[in-house]
C-alpha cells in the first residue's frame, strides 16, 4: 500500500524544516526525476517540447530543459506545429485552483491532438485538487508526480488522463518525506488469496455462504458460483421455490443452520416479502449487500448491524445517501465529489464497510480509506458486480473481517479482469470467475 495525500505542500515544508532541503534543491530533484524518465525511454538527440508556466511547475520544466540541452533537441517555445518525440506539460501542476483561461485551453487542445508521448509534471494541467477536470485537461501517458501520490489523480475522471504514475524523489526518501495518512493506494502485491494451508480440514472449515436468491436468479447464481470458486466450503441459494441452478450449488427455502455469511440484494426484486426478509436476517451473520436492497425500506435498519459490506455502484450510492439523509444528489454530482461523500458516509456509519464501485474503486471504513486503481473497462458488463459480491461473501464466510474481505475481494476482482486473456469487450462474469481461480 502507498500513502495518498489531498495536498503535499505541508510535506514539502516539513522536508525543508527537518532535512535542510531548500525549495530550489527540491526543484532540482523534481527535474532530475523527469529527466530520468525521458532518458530511460528516448535516445539522445530526440526532440523534446517542454511547455512551462510561471510558477514552481514551470520552474521544474525550465530546470529539465537545462538538464537535457546538449543531449536532446529541446524547445520551451509553445510551438506545437513541429513534431516532437516528447511533450512535457509543466504549466500548472497540483496547485491549480482556478478555471483555465481560453489561451491555455487552446494550447492544451493542440498538445492533446499531437501524436507523441506526453509527460505531465506533478499532475496534468487541468486536473483540480478535488479530482474534477477542465474539459481541455492535458492527457498524459506518464505523470511524474512530485514527492508523493495526490488523491486527485485517482478520481474516476482522472483515470482518463494520468497514464502511468511515477513518484519523483525530491531529495529525501519517500519513507522520510511522507507521514501517516488516512488514504491508501492498493498495490497488486497487497492481494492475499484465500489459499488453504492446513491439511486436516473439511468443507465446514471454510464457511457456508448463503445467497438470497431473488427474481433474477442469474445474479444469485453468478454470486454463488464466485463464492464457491473463491474458497467458501459450501454455498446455498435461498429460494422461495425450486429453481434450476448449477449442481455444485445447494438450494434451500430457509437459512441453513451452518450459515456463516449472507449475500443479499443482487437480483432481489420483490421475490421475498418484508416478513420473509426480516426472518432471514434475524441473526448476526456478516452481510454483503448489493443492488436492490439499497432501495428497500428495511435497508436503513441493516446499517445498524455490525459486520456489513456495501457494494453499490454510483447510482445506488446516491440512493444510499438519500435514504440516510446525508445528501440528495445525482450521479454527476457524486462523481465530482466521490472522496467527500465516501468520507461523509463512513463518518456517519463507522461500522459499515463501503465499496464504491467505479473506474477506481473506493473502499471506506470508519476513518480508513483505500483506492483500488486496478479495474479495467472489461468489468463494465452486467454480472461483474455479482461476482464481486460473491467474492466478498466467500471471504466473510471464511471468517475474514469485513474490511479485509472488501479489500481482498476487490483486488481479486480487478486483477482477475486484468489478467484474463479475453478481449476487454468480451469478458463475461464466468470468464472473470475462471480468471480469478488462476491468480
Amino acid at each position: 500500500m502507498q500513502n495518498i495525500y489531498t495536498q503535499t505542500a505541508t510535506l514539502d515544508q516539513r522536508a525543508i524544516a527537518e532535512y535542510g532541503l531548500s525549495e530550489a534543491l527540491m526543484m532540482e530533484h523534481a527535474a532530475m526525476s523527469l529527466e530520468r524518465v525521458i532518458r530511460e525511454r528516448f535516445p539522445e538527440n530526440s526532440s523534446v517540447l517542454i511547455v512551462c508556466g510561471d510558477g514552481n511547475n514551470g520552474a521544474d520544466g525550465r530546470i529539465l530543459a537545462r538538464l537535457l540541452e546538449g543531449d536532446y533537441r529541446v524547445s520551451t517555445k509553445h510551438n506545437i506545429h513541429q513534431q516532437y518525440d516528447v511533450i512535457v506539460d509543466a504549466l500548472f501542476g497540483s496547485g491549480l485552483n482556478r478555471p483555465l483561461d481560453a489561451p491555455t485551453q487552446e494550447l492544451l487542445q493542440s498538445l492533446n491532438i499531437a501524436a507523441t508521448l506526453k509527460i505531465a509534471c506533478d499532475v496534468p494541467t487541468g486536473l483540480y485538487a478535488d479530482g474534477t477536470l477542465d474539459p481541455y485537461a492535458f492527457k498524459a501517458n506518464i505523470t511524474v508526480t512530485m514527492g508523493a501520490l495526490k488523491r486527485s489523480m485517482f478520481s474516476d475522471a482522472a483515470k482518463e488522463i494520468v497514464g502511468e504514475i511515477v513518484v519523483a524523489n525530491l531529495g529525501v526518501s519517500r519513507g522520510r518525506y511522507e507521514v501517516p495518512c488516512d488514504w491508501q493506494l492498493l498495490d497488486q502485491a497487497d492481494l492475499q488469496l484465500p489459499h488453504r494451508k492446513q491439511s486436516s480440514t473439511h468443507k465446514g472449515s471454510y464457511g457456508h455462504l448463503s445467497v438470497i436468491c431473488g427474481e433474477k436468479v442469474g445474479a444469485s447464481v453468478i454470486a454463488g458460483s464466485a463464492g464457491l470458486r473463491f474458497g467458501a466450503g459450501l454455498v446455498s441459494l435461498i429460494t422461495c421455490e425450486n429453481v434450476l441452478i448449477p449442481h455444485e450449488l445447494m438450494q434451500s427455502h430457509s437459512l441453513p443452520s451452518t450459515t456463516t455469511a449472507i449475500a443479499l440484494g443482487m437480483g432481489l426484486g420483490c421475490e421475498f416479502c418484508d416478513q420473509e426478509l426480516t426472518k432471514l436476517l434475524n441473526n448476526t451473520y456478516p452481510l454483503v449487500l448489493d443492488a436492490d436492497i439499497f432501495y428497500h425500506t428495511m435497508f436503513p435498519n441493516l446499517l445498524e448491524r455490525n459486520d456489513i459490506v456495501l457494494t453499490p455502484h454510483p447510482k445506488e450510492f446516491t440512493q444510499i445517501l438519500r435514504l440516510t439523509g446525508i445528501a440528495d444528489i445525482d450521479v454527476a454530482a457524486l462523481q465530482d465529489n466521490r472522496f467527500k461523500y465516501v468520507e461523509r458516509f463512513c463518518t456517519a456509519y463507522p461500522n459499515a464497510v463501503l465499496v464504491l464501485k467505479g473506474a477506481n474503486v473506493i473502499i471506506g471504513h470508519h476513518d480508513q480509506y483505500f483506492i483500488n486503481p486496478h479495474g479495467t473497462v472489461a468489468l463494465a458488463k452486467g454480472g461483474s458486480g455479482d461476482v464481486l459480491s460473491g467474492l466478498i461473501g466467500a471471504l466473510l464466510a471464511q471468517g475474514y473481517i469485513p474490511i479485509d474481505a472488501a479489500i481482498q475481494g476487490s483486488l481479486a476482482h480487478a486483477i482477475g479482469a486484468q489478467k484474463s486473456p479475453k478481449n476487454n469487450y468480451a469478458l463475461t462474469p464466468f470468464d472473470l470467475i475462471e480468471s480469478i481461480t488462476t491468480l
